[in-house]
């Protein structure tokens, strides 16, 4: 069993920046596709980024195009997620995913593709 382990929550206020990080628990685990994903209350799980180890491609969501960066370690099981010029919509728990499947592109925002999840990070974004 692979376990996904996350940074803590955190506060920041409006146009800051933060940095989530992910690994799991297994050094020798190699996903596939590293992805975060975010929900805030009321709202469904939004796809925020991910990365295709395969391909070496990234991927965002257009809601954090030009904001966030996701980025890898070289052993390529850990993954950071760059937050900069936070906006008080960004705040929700965001969340690691990772699979051992390759996923096509249309694939890559869907939940149910990924195998492990982290346990969430709150980031509230106010000032």
């Amino acid at each position: 069993q692979v376990h996904v382990v996350q940074s803590g929550g955190y506060v920041v206020q409006p146009v800051g920046s933060l940095r989530l990080s992910c690994a799991t628990s297994d050094r020798t685990f190699m996903p596939s596709v590293i992805a975060w994903f975010r929900q805030s209350p009321g709202k469904e799980r939004e796809f925020v980024a991910a990365y295709r180890r395969g391909t070496r491609s990234t991927y965002y969501g257009d809601s954090v195009k030009g904001r966030f960066t996701l980025s890898r370690d070289n052993a390529e099981n850990a993954a950071y997620l760059q937050m900069n010029n936070l906006k008080r919509e960004d705040t929700a728990v965001y969340y690691c995913a990772i699979t051992s499947r390759g996923l096509i592109v249309s694939s890559l925002r869907t939940g149910s593709e990924y195998e492990y999840w982290g346990q969430g990070a709150q980031v509230t974004v106010s000032s």
